[in-house]
């Protein structure tokens, strides 16, 4: 009965990312951790390709944003390990993470990327809740009688 569900689930993906730049991109409560070496431009994350792992379009073409500024869409790898956060925070990180790790392979694309605001970290995150408030501004609803 074992051998049958260990037959079932794909194999963990080995990707051979020897001589690559490691970044750290964050974003909400997000953290991804990029590789990044030259390659044919394939992305993974977590062990699946990126088209797998993010379901909204709008996701995937945050993540491809880096490289089409720098118009070598198909010239890098990328292999990435997110936790935390939701969508969104995950997508975001990676392209910070992204973006600094294309730093370090070519300083000079550090004012491209510099300009559109990829390498600086999104800074905006969820107000905490305050005392006596129903949200963190939001106030309960008044009654006059």
């Amino acid at each position: 009965m074992e051998n049958t569900q260990s037959a079932s689930k794909s194999p963990k993906l080995k990707l051979d990312f020897k001589d690559s730049k490691y970044a750290t991109g964050r974003r909400k409560t997000s953290i991804a951790k990029v590789w990044l070496k030259k390659g044919s431009g394939k992305i993974y994350v977590n062990g699946k390709l990126f088209n797998e792992y993010f379901a909204d379009e709008t996701h995937k073409m945050q993540i491809t944003r880096p490289f089409e500024i720098i118009n070598q869409a198909t010239d890098y790898d990328v292999r990435c390990s997110v936790k935390g956060g939701g969508p969104t925070g995950q997508a975001g990180a990676m392209v910070h993470g992204i973006s600094k790790a294309l730093v370090l392979f070519d300083e000079n694309l550090k004012a491209t990327l510099k300009t559109e605001k990829l390498t600086t970290r999104d800074s905006r995150a969820v107000e905490r809740k305050k005392p006596g408030r129903r949200k963190a501004r939001r106030s309960f609803q008044f009654s006059k009688r």
